[in-house]
């Protein structure tokens, strides 16, 4: 089994910033990438954005040049720096772990708890 902690959600004013992290732990072999989602009320999920262990990103339209996705691999943690926050970020963030487990060797897909994230005008 694998688990996933995250921090760093709360409240700000538009224009802020906040700063996510997400740090796994458990039967890792290898992680192949981490990402962070979200969903606001009566939304769906939506991808934010996504790294692989090697560095490749990948961002949602709406955060382009606003987010930033980082990976620490020793630490198994990924963060996501959130500048330039709009209201419309408003909803709760996801950390998603695409895992390949030790001993099985498969590729499982784990999800944190969701932290809270709002941006008030």
């Amino acid at each position: 089994q694998v688990q996933l902690v995250e921090s760093g959600g709360g409240s700000v004013q538009a224009g802020g910033s906040l700063r996510l992290s997400c740090a796994a732990s458990g039967n890792i072999f290898r992680i192949n990438d981490m990402g962070w989602y979200r969903q606001a009320p009566g939304k769906q999920r939506d991808m934010v954005a996504v790294i692989t262990s090697g560095g490749n990103t990948n961002y949602a339209d709406s955060v382009k040049g606003r987010f930033t996705i980082s990976i620490n691999n020793a630490k198994n943690t990924v963060y996501l720096q959130m500048n330039s926050l709009k209201p419309e970020d408003t909803a709760v963030y996801y950390c998603n772990a695409r895992i390949i487990e030790r001993g099985s060797y498969r590729l499982a897909d784990y999800w944190g708890q969701g932290t809270q994230v709002t941006v008030s005008s």
